[in-house]
């Protein structure tokens, strides 16, 4: 069952994302529209729509879901990999992805203090603009 979904979800994920699926939403949209006289712009004519993209916007926040976690865990398990294979990097971050958010503001604090104040930061970022 979860490879099924976790197949179906990538598929459909995907899909969303592109034009055709806009395309189809789109036409949708239009369709219901342009039949609004036709039904008088009754409640049920309102409750057609109301109801699809209900129906339609909380599955897709399921399967949206869970094609980013598996996305995100990919990466996280992708840049853990190269702070084990960097002999200088330090392998205490690895799995910070569980941490809370405090404790990861804490962890970037420290960084940013490590790596020097603010106006150094803007100025290495002027530079890095600079060469775009």
């Amino acid at each position: 069952m979860d490879r099924f979904f976790e197949a179906v979800a990538q598929k459909v994920a995907s899909w969303a994302g592109r034009p055709p699926a806009f395309i189809l939403a789109f036409i949708v949209v239009a369709v219901w529209g342009i039949t609004g006289p036709m039904f008088a712009y009754s409640n049920t004519w309102q409750l057609v729509i109301n109801t699809g993209t209900t129906i339609v916007t909380f599955l897709m926040v399921f399967l949206i879901q869970n094609a980013q976690n598996r996305d995100a865990s990919a990466i996280q398990a992708k840049l853990d990999e190269l702070i084990r294979a960097n002999s200088e990097a330090r392998t205490d971050f690895i799995g910070i992805e569980h941490l809370t958010e405090k404790e990861l503001e804490k962890i970037k604090a420290m960084l940013e203090r490590e790596c020097g104040d603010n106006e150094t930061h803007h100025e290495s970022i002027e530079r890095m603009l600079a060469r775009l």
